[in-house]
């Protein structure tokens, strides 16, 4: 089954004709809300928001092991993740649509392994392409069909939050190589992976990074609800295209 999961500006999924919602308990504590199961263009999907269904959680307080668990304990096979990203490269202005192909990690603190614990063995996981190659491609393939511009590749630069980044530090994630910023990218990509679950980001550009384009002086918070908005209408048809390119 396919999952998704809502960022900032997605915190319910306006096409999921819902059939039922579910409680899950976790070895991990609560997750994010409740799993929201429905069916889009009549094939099953599970939705949950990310940051609660009011969103309230902050990024560096999401229990992303309870998450990742508890949509891997209902069967589900790929995730696609939303995220609202600040855009680093010139050409990643506001509104524009990305799917991210490698990831930086800046966060610290995070509970991000499920492999821990004295009875537990050393375990390691490949991760030298942190997105599924053949989820990508299906992403790619529905945004085609959809007719809806999405930019194939971006390293997603992760940091802690909740406050946004200063000039200096998006200069250095630069050089580093990230041309996205976000804070909840890690350790979700990576659980997943421990989950044995494809996984891809479908990051939506919600502002300039600090220091560059509009937000050289400073980030117009207010005006990122507005782009979101348009923005979000987009990522549900594309998400309906993957539904459809998918199947259940």
């Amino acid at each position: 089954m396919l999952a998704i999961i809502g960022g900032t500006g997605m915190t319910q999924l306006a096409n999921l004709e819902i059939t039922h919602r579910q409680v899950i308990r976790t070895p991990y504590g609560e997750p994010s809300g409740a799993l929201t199961f429905g069916r889009i263009k009549d094939h099953n999907v599970v939705f949950l928001a990310r940051h609660g269904y009011g969103h309230t959680i902050p990024p560096h307080e999401i229990n992303y092991r309870a998450n990742i668990w508890a949509l891997a304990s209902q069967n589900v096979t790929r995730i696609v993740a939303v995220a609202s990203v600040g855009g680093i490269r010139d050409e990643f202005g506001p509104g524009t649509l990305v799917l991210a192909n490698q990831i930086i990690d800046y966060t610290y603190g995070r509970k991000f392994t499920f492999f821990e614990g004295g009875e537990n063995p050393v375990t390691h996981v490949d991760f030298t392409e942190p997105y599924c190659p053949k989820l990508r491609k299906l992403v790619l393939k529905a945004a085609k069909a959809a007719k809806i511009a999405l930019f194939d590749g971006g390293v997603y630069g992760a940091t802690q939050g909740p406050r946004l980044e200063t000039a200096a530090e998006i200069n250095r994630m630069e050089r580093d190589g990230c041309d996205l910023v976000g804070m909840t990218g890690m350790p979700e990509a990576a659980l997943a992976r421990e989950q044995g679950i494809s996984y891809a980001t479908l990051a939506v550009v919600a502002n300039h990074a600090a220091g560059r384009g509009e937000s050289r002086r400073s980030v117009d918070i207010d005006n990122v609800g507005v782009v979101l908005d348009d923005a979000m209408h987009r990522v549900r048809t594309i998400l309906e295209s993957v539904v459809e390119t998918n199947g259940d």
